[in-house]
């Protein structure tokens, strides 16, 4: 199948590295103009580098914070502008803070909730005008397994990806008769810039490779390795498209068989 998103415009939180980076390339690959949003400009504008390279469609950055509510909604006027609309939303950007639930402070729950869910609710509160005024938007929110089979120690993220899984279910049912579709991708185990920087950090001996297989024999993998940033930005770009058409509402668990939970 030969996926394309030739004329649309997407805007990719957390697009600087890891997965949103790797989504952002396969959108600019299928053809889509591209806006990514981070906080850092020097990541920024390696990735933006990157994306070009692949590229024959317009590629913006934008430096943000998506904790300042009012940075975060001129974030979005500045890509609509540049791009002349925003076709596909991608609500990456979070963290995996996971502790205790007795040891998480109040600001700790406050800053995991406006991060992670009022973020994403400002920007698709932003670009559903236009995407039911076009007939046409995707929204994909990035979450991860732990929203549908929360362990201990999980918290603050579990709680926050949980919300934002029922906001994917709502704004499915808001949209669908506007032919704008919402669902939502259930990160597992995939290699990303999370995992490079605690491989960094053990000052293990062994290759990235041999770090990443130890993990995945530690967590109960089905297919037994971890998943590659292409194997999940190929799953976003299928949604995002044309041809996935007739889904919304749904998630989808990218975790090699992980969670219990389908």
């Amino acid at each position: 199948m030969d996926i394309r998103l030739d004329g649309r415009a997407a805007l990719i939180t957390g697009g600087s590295e890891g997965l949103g980076k790797g989504m952002a390339l396969r959108f600019a690959e299928s053809g889509a103009d591209i806006a990514i949003l981070a906080r850092r400009p020097d990541a920024l504008n390696a990735a933006k580098a990157e994306i070009e390279a692949v590229s024959k469609g317009k590629v913006i950055t934008l430096p943000c914070d998506l904790l300042d509510g009012a940075a975060t909604k001129a974030a979005f006027a500045e890509a609509n502008a540049a791009l002349g609309k925003i076709d596909i939303l991608v609500n990456n950007a979070g963290t995996s803070r996971a502790k205790a639930f007795d040891t998480v402070t109040d600001e700790e729950w406050e800053e995991d909730l406006e991060l992670k869910l009022m973020a994403a609710i400002r920007l698709c509160r932003a670009a559903l005008p236009g995407m039911k005024e076009r007939k046409w938007g995707r929204i994909i929110n990035v979450l991860n397994i732990g929203a549908k089979a929360p362990r201990a120690g999980s918290a603050p993220t579990a709680v926050s990806r949980a919300a934002g899984l029922a906001l994917t279910k709502v704004l499915a049912g808001d949209g669908a008769p506007h032919n704008v579709l919402v669902n939502a991708l259930m990160v597992g185990l995939i290699k990303s810039g999370q995992w490079e920087t605690a491989y960094a950090n053990s000052g293990s001996n062994d290759s990235y490779e041999v770090f990443t297989q130890n993990m995945a024999d530690g967590r109960n993998i089905p297919l037994g390795r971890i998943g590659e940033t292409d194997e999940f930005a190929n799953i976003a770009c299928f949604l995002a498209s044309d041809q996935a058409g007739y889904i919304t509402g749904t998630s989808i668990n990218v975790d090699g068989g992980a969670c219990p939970v389908v």
